[in-house]
Order: structure tokens, then sequence, then C-alpha cells
């Protein structure tokens, strides 16, 4: 199995997505820190998924280019990019019965071919990511009896098991508890200090991101609102323009991350609702 090394670099140039006619992202410029936690954050809407989706080439786009070391994602081989590139969707579905080793199993697809079957090498990257996500004694159990949290991690080993320089994860701690959510943020903060991949999240809670990113990608209408450390972007006016609410941007005492504290909706948002309200039926 080799070590990623975070050597890949992707980026954008001028990029626009969108979903039948309507464009989503629109002319955007970036440059993905390697070797770091990239969390995309932002309004319901705003085009975080499809930000995602156009960065692992899974949506064509519109207008410009995604970069992976200065090419353009579209003129690189299928395959070649699965074997840099691992995304987790948000809603990952797997058929009934099928265990956690069969499941991160199927990770090791891109590495498959004609003249290249199964070998030491995809056995011993299956071991190591289902050790990453500690479920050696949970391999042979269904995916249908795990709990949230376990189902999420068997997911990521997968991607894992990929063994890609960049990994791409939407909203992975979706619908779990705080429990689950950390233990799933806990493991993706390891992928990077432990194994020096590039990981690029889509998060909603903003105090989260601020405590498990490097680097912050704040979008509201498909651009870019600010990009940076969260500790340098993250103030109450960039909470104001994002979301329409005041906040109090305070310091967690552990680990020394911004904390958003809401204090109410911003005073343009709730006069707009006042005078909605005060429209005619």
């Amino acid at each position: 199995m080799t070590t990623p090394t975070a050597a890949h670099l992707l980026g954008t140039k001028g990029l626009s997505l969108g979903h039948d006619k309507a464009i989503v992202v629109r002319e955007l410029d970036l440059d993905l820190p390697a070797g770091q936690v990239t969390a995309i954050v932002g309004p319901n809407g705003c085009g975080k998924s499809t930000l995602l989706g156009g960065l692992a080439r899974t949506l064509a786009p519109r207008a410009g280019a995604v970069l992976l070391d200065g090419a353009p994602l579209t003129s690189l081989p299928t395959r070649a990019i699965a074997r840099i590139i691992g995304l987790l969707p948000q809603s990952a579905t797997a058929p009934d019965g099928l265990t956690v080793r069969d499941l991160v199993r199927y990770g090791r697809q891109p590495h498959q071919g004609l003249l290249r079957q199964w070998s030491a090498a995809d056995a011993e990257a299956v071991e190591h990511a289902l050790g990453a996500a500690d479920l050696h004694d949970l391999a042979d159990r269904p995916l249908d009896t795990l709990s949230g949290g376990q189902r999420q991690r068997a997911w990521i080993a997968m991607a894992v098991a990929q063994d890609t320089d960049i990994l791409m994860l939407d909203e992975p701690t979706s619908a779990l508890d705080m429990g689950h959510a950390l233990e799933v943020l806990e493991m993706v903060r390891g992928l990077v200090t432990g194994r020096g991949r590039t990981v690029v999240l889509v998060l909603h809670d903003l105090s989260t991101a601020c405590r498990y990113a490097d680097h912050m990608i704040a979008m509201r209408d498909g651009r870019v609102a600010a990009q940076g450390p969260p500790r340098e972007i993250v103030t109450p006016e960039l909470v104001r323009d994002l979301y329409g609410v005041e906040s109090a941007i305070l310091t967690d005492p552990v680990h020394g991350t911004p904390v958003v504290c809401p204090v109410g909706l911003a005073r343009a948002r709730v006069d707009t609702a006042d005078a909605a309200d005060r429209q005619p039926a």
C-alpha cells in the first residue's frame, strides 16, 4: 500500500457549475491547501455539495475548469482520477446483507483491471482501513446491524481503502448524534495528521468546521464569501453575511478555535420578515 504524500494539488479556475439550466456555482478561483483539512461551509442552497461534485468530477463544469496538478480534470482518465481523488457522497447506499469488510473491499476497485487482480497490497489496504476506522471487531457484521456512527465509519473506511491522496466527504456527520459525529470527525482529522492526506468536507455547523478544519471556504449564493484559516476569516460580519444572524465569536478554551454563539436574527432579516407579515393575504 502506498503512503499518500499530499503531492497532488487541486484547484479551480473560473469554475461555474449547475443543474439542468440553473447555474449554482459561479466563476470560482480556488486553491486547496495540500495535506490539510478544508471545510466548505455556508447556508442551504449556496452550492457546497455542487462544488464538491465538481471537484470530484461527478459534475461537469459549465465554464472554467477544475485543475489537478495544473491539468484540467476533464482531460484525465476516470480510473487515474479514482486513484487520486476519493469521494463519499452524502447519501451512500449499499445492498442488504453487505458486511463491513465487503464494503471496504469495494474501495480497491480503481486499482483492479484485466491485468491487475486482487493482491496482497489490496488486502493490506483493506486491513489498514479497518484499523483506521477501529472496525476490526465489526468487520464481518452486516452494515444494517450497526449504529449510525459505525456505519459512517465503515463508509469512510471504504474511501480510505481507495488509498487516494485527496479525500472528499459530503456532510459526513449528517443525522449523527454528538458522540457519533465526534467519532467520525476525529477519524477524519487523523487521516491528515497520521497519513498526510488532503481532505475536503462539507459541514453545516460553523463551530465544528472551525475546530476540525485548517482551511475554510465560506460560500454564499454560489460564490466565495471568504476563504482562509478559520481563526482569520470567521467574524460576526461573516456570520451575518452568510446566515443573517448576529453572533458573538468566542474562543474554545481547549482547542483555541473560534466558537460561534448566535445572538439573534440580523435586523435586516427581521425587518424583511415583518414586512412580509404585513402584506395583505
